[in-house]
């Protein structure tokens, strides 16, 4: 009859959430400043679309009332993610930035669609624009976007969560811009077309950003494998390392979120081997090598126990 020895610990050292904590809190009045400049800004720029008769600032205020709620919800995301761990959710809350910035990716997407909905049919239909008031208007929206995305720009852009608050006012300073060239091409021409055709522009920029925003997170949510932790990649450099190890296998590796990545594995130990060493040495490889501190290792063995003292 073989041994076995089973070890099935999780191990969080060299992981700092004090860290994490600190950078949620900075991320959370970031964002928090930007949404208030965003929806400060949304009030003005709907009543001077309505008066001028442009869709590129109707579209860029509608994309700004949709970015001040996207950007509430990021807030949201980064207040949950302060919250501790417990007995039900023993990883505590920060997957929710993660499904915060899917949900931004999404909304990112149906305003592009909506923005190239509404210019087709500016494009059929078309309407006078005032080009001064519109000029006026789009300069102050620039000015206000750039302090905003100054503002985020200076947070963790590997989160997601601050990457997709990134990408809707990047979409905000977009929209000035193309405003701001409408109204140039109005003034100058009377030619109103150039409206429609740059929010549709603007549109196709904001779309791509959804979309790469949807695919990471989307692919954490769905425990896809992190970039850089195949389980062959894994196995690999274990065998090849780990001269302890018999067999290596049962790898499976996924993400917590952008900065969290989470490993399991089962190995065999030679007969001679110390499972509890064996264990120690591949977390340290683990956390080395592949920068992964959240790890369960199960180790057996054929290693025989000893046999008790016959007392008769």
């Amino acid at each position: 009859m073989s041994g076995h020895s089973h070890t099935h610990r999780h191990d969080l050292s060299g992981h700092s959430h004090d860290h994490a904590l600190t950078d949620t809190k900075d991320g959370r009045r970031r964002i928090a400043a930007a949404a208030i400049l965003t929806f400060a800004f949304m009030l003005a720029e709907i009543a001077g679309g309505v008066i001028s008769g442009s869709l590129a600032l109707l579209a860029d205020a509608a994309h700004m009332l949709t970015d001040a709620g996207s950007l509430a919800l990021a807030w949201f995301g980064f207040k949950l993610a302060e919250r501790p761990a417990d007995a039900n959710r023993s990883f505590g809350w920060s997957r929710f930035k993660v499904l915060a910035a899917f949900v931004n990716g999404l909304a990112l997407i149906a305003l592009a669609v909506w923005i190239i909905i509404e210019a087709v049919q500016r494009l059929i239909n078309p309407s006078p624009v005032i080009g001064g008031l519109l000029l006026v208007i789009a300069v102050i929206g620039l000015l206000v976007n750039l302090v905003a995305f100054a503002i985020l720009h200076g947070g963790d852009r590997e989160d997601l969560n601050m990457r997709g608050a990134l990408w809707h006012v990047a979409g905000d300073l977009l929209g000035s811009i193309a405003a701001i060239i409408a109204a140039l091409v109005i003034l100058n021409t009377g030619w109103s077309p150039i409206d429609p055709i740059l929010s549709i522009l603007v549109a196709g920029i904001i779309s791509v950003g959804g979309y790469r925003l949807i695919r990471s997170t989307g692919h954490i949510l769905i425990e896809g494998v992190p970039a850089g932790l195949s389980p062959a990649t894994i196995q690999a450099d274990l065998t090849a390392n780990i001269p302890e190890a018999e067999t290596i296998e049962h790898i499976h590796a996924w993400a917590l979120n952008e900065s969290t990545s989470l490993v399991t594995l089962d190995v065999k130990a030679y007969p001679k081997s110390c499972p509890e060493t064996l264990r120690q040495l591949i977390k340290a490889r683990l956390k080395q090598e592949f920068g992964v501190t959240h790890v369960t290792v199960e180790v057996t063995s054929d290693k025989r126990p000893p046999e008790p003292d016959d007392q008769t």
